[in-house]
């Protein structure tokens, strides 16, 4: 199944899945979890594999408590006003307290505070340290490392494997998760004597980067780092490489979409480019050998993080309210709250004092054509580590 066709079926998925959790719902019986996510717009295809990855997990596992399961689709259209007004109809409208997506940390942001509000549970992929750490609130959780723990298992680690790439230029995207991957990268290439050479931000509507790498070029950097994500990040790649900048320059995507973006972009755009990633298909975990088989079952292909984030996300609610025998919001959080289980990247932990995920974040490096092993083997994985601020210091007060 190539890209297009999956784009097309996540837009007819989106829309089936609208109508039969609000046909299954009119039982009264059934548990349904809304998916808000950008379904149209820049980011609308990771949307569509986030889809694919709550319907994955709602269709393999049916039934919670003897009640059925179902989901309907929000396009947030990437806008946090737009995410806030669905999130809110839904939840009044049809009884949805279960929220699972926001992959921008803006929306993701507005929804989570919403969801407190009104008394429902939100988990999301997105990365603002705010999320769990200045904003964190009772109904939201977090299943991805946040910025900080980012940048600290790539950047620090590629300048370990790089020692005399002294200069570093960034492109940011201005919203609150650019700002976070920036500050972060400021204070580890401080500890670390290296110098920061320039940042150039662009807008999250931006497609053309010609400027920005120019500016980039003229700063000499040895090392350039992508702080943006999705498309942009890889429009970001693809104009970077053809002024020719793999040459004389080392590249960083510091936050990829996964093997997705590998895909659409290609093994020689990808090969000796390294990659920051939550998730790859090819981790050791019982858990993600069974997502990737039930994932080539239903899609004949393997799980990319969108689909797997949103995947493991929805079933972390699952397991909640399976723990708490109830459906009832707060029993639910609860339960959530503490737990350690399997997840797709080995033991996971929700941490009960800002429902932050503890779990790894991969340093991935683009391989050679000549060196792929499959269509899918785009990259090795240089590393695998843990870096998180307590909860006091990324300033959660909430839950205390």
């Amino acid at each position: 199944m190539n890209r297009r066709n999956l784009l097309k079926f996540g837009s007819l998925a989106a829309l089936t899945s609208a109508f039969s959790g609000q046909s299954v719902f009119a039982a009264q019986e059934s548990i349904l979890f809304g998916a808000p996510n950008p379904m149209s717009g820049p980011f609308a295809a990771n949307g569509k594999f986030a889809e694919m990855g709550v319907r994955l997990f709602i269709e393999e596992t049916k039934t919670l408590l003897d009640r059925p399961l179902a989901f309907s689709v929000i396009d947030t259209q990437g806008k946090p006003a737009t995410a806030i007004r669905q999130v809110q109809d839904l939840f009044q409208q049809k009884q949805a307290r279960f929220f699972v997506g926001g992959i921008l940390s803006s929306e993701a942001l507005a929804m989570g505070k919403s969801l407190d509000k009104l008394g429902g549970v939100f988990v999301t992929t997105a990365g603002a340290d705010e999320i769990t750490g200045t904003d964190c609130n009772h109904a939201t959780f977090r299943w991805s490392v946040p910025t900080y723990g980012a940048v600290r298992e790539t950047v620090a680690p590629l300048i370990k494997l790089h020692p005399n790439a002294k200069r570093w230029y960034t492109i940011t995207p201005q919203y609150v998760f650019g700002e976070g991957l920036l500050k972060a990268t400021k204070d580890v290439l401080k500890e670390h004597g290296m110098e920061h050479v320039g940042n150039s931000y662009h807008s999250l509507d931006e497609r053309e980067f010609s400027g920005y790498l120019t500016n980039a070029m003229a700063a000499k950097p040895d090392v350039l780092v992508l702080l943006n994500f999705g498309s942009q990040s890889s429009e970001a790649l693809r104009q970077a490489v053809s002024f020719g900048m793999k040459t004389n320059t080392i590249i960083l995507m510091a936050w990829a979409s996964g093997l997705e973006q590998f895909e659409s972009l290609g093994a020689d755009l990808c090969e000796d480019v390294y990659f920051g990633v939550q998730y790859w298909h090819t981790i050791d975990s019982p858990l993600n050998h069974e997502l990737v088989k039930l994932t080539k079952a239903k899609y004949n292909m393997n799980p990319n993080y969108s689909l797997a984030g949103a995947y493991i996300i929805t079933k972390m609610i699952a397991d909640g309210i399976v723990k708490a025998g109830s459906a009832e919001p707060d029993k639910v959080i609860a339960a959530m709250e503490g737990t350690e289980y399997d997840g797709l990247t080995g033991k996971e932990l929700i941490r009960k004092a800002d429902h932050q995920v503890i779990k790894n974040y991969y340093l991935l490096k683009g391989k050679a054509k000549a060196a792929m092993q499959n269509a899918d083997d785009f990259a090795e994985i240089v590393q695998g580590g843990q870096s998180f601020l307590s909860p006091e210091a990324a300033g959660c007060k909430a839950l205390s």
